[in-house]
């Protein structure tokens, strides 16, 4: 990932004895989302979004978050995404500009105001859980995806093999897609686990792929509110985390009919809701 990483020289402390020695930092910095819109000879700019990020996949990052926020329901809407060349007073490399076709009017009521977004938060504060039901365009009731609990043991090992900059660094959350056969197809790493997602969701977009009904999501970390909302508006069914989920990521994913597993690791995972997605080995009671 271009300048995803850092090296810096530190004092490393070994049994009370310190020395000298390079060490790769994950970088972390601002990305200004900013979106274009209106009627031709009538057309405004309007800043979205500041979030700190890992530079790399802006332009997935910014449709990514303007879909999963509901304030782009539509990619087929967006002419082109890019960096700020021009009139940018700016780091250029560190705002991007989407640019919404002449008539194409975006959701902004879904954000009320320029927000920010921290790399350990993302969209912190929703209303209700029945607000994001409101902005979602994709039925969570569509589709019948169903895996063998084997399959699922094997994605995060995958996964990790893939991580390039964590394991650099050891510093990035990842959010990765694969198929139900358990094939990787994409994989996102950013300091903000929410960046990784969008990034993900925009990416996937760019490829025709949503609604991702028929894929798994497995994320590195824990599987916040944030998370699962965000899957919920591509139509992820089944989501797998290696850490814990939240409480109101649990309400959200029983909410929008998502398989939701935690703690996948060490060939054993929790389900916490819809279970019937995941096919477990049926064991013969000996007792």
């Amino acid at each position: 990932m271009e300048k995803a990483v850092k090296q810096i020289l530190i004092k490393k402390v070994i049994d009370g004895g310190g020395f000298d020695r390079k060490d790769s930092l994950a970088i972390e910095e601002p990305l200004e989302i900013r979106l274009e819109f209106g009627a031709d000879g009538d057309r405004r700019v309007q800043n979205i979004s500041v979030t700190m990020r890992t530079p790399g996949s802006d332009a997935a990052l910014a449709t990514g978050f303007l879909f999963t926020e509901g304030i782009v329901k539509d990619p087929a809407d967006i002419s082109n995404v890019d960096h700020c060349f021009i009139a940018c007073v700016e780091n250029k490399e560190n705002v991007i500009q989407v640019n919404l076709k002449p008539g194409v009017v975006p959701h902004l009521q879904n954000t009320e105001r320029n927000f920010y977004t921290t790399s350990s938060c993302g969209v912190c504060g929703k209303g209700s859980i029945s607000a994001i039901r409101t902005v979602s365009t994709i039925n969570p009731h569509v589709g019948d995806l169903v895996i063998e609990s084997n399959l699922l043991f094997q994605l995060p090992v995958i996964l990790r093999r893939h991580q390039a900059v964590f394991a650099d660094t050891g510093g990035l959350h990842a959010s990765a897609l694969f198929s139900s056969a358990g094939e990787l197809l994409l994989v996102m790493e950013d300091v903000g686990r929410h960046n990784a997602l969008d990034k993900l969701i925009g990416a996937a977009l760019a490829k025709g792929w949503v609604p991702l009904n028929r894929h798994i999501l497995i994320l590195s970390g824990r599987a916040s509110f944030e998370l699962v909302q965000k899957a919920a508006m591509s139509g992820i069914q089944i989501i797998a985390a290696v850490g814990a989920p939240s409480s109101l990521a649990v309400e959200l994913a029983d909410e929008f009919n998502i398989t939701l597993a935690g703690f996948l690791r060490d060939n054993r995972f929790n389900i916490y809701t819809t279970p019937q997605r995941i096919l477990l080995p049926v064991y013969e009671n000996t007792h």
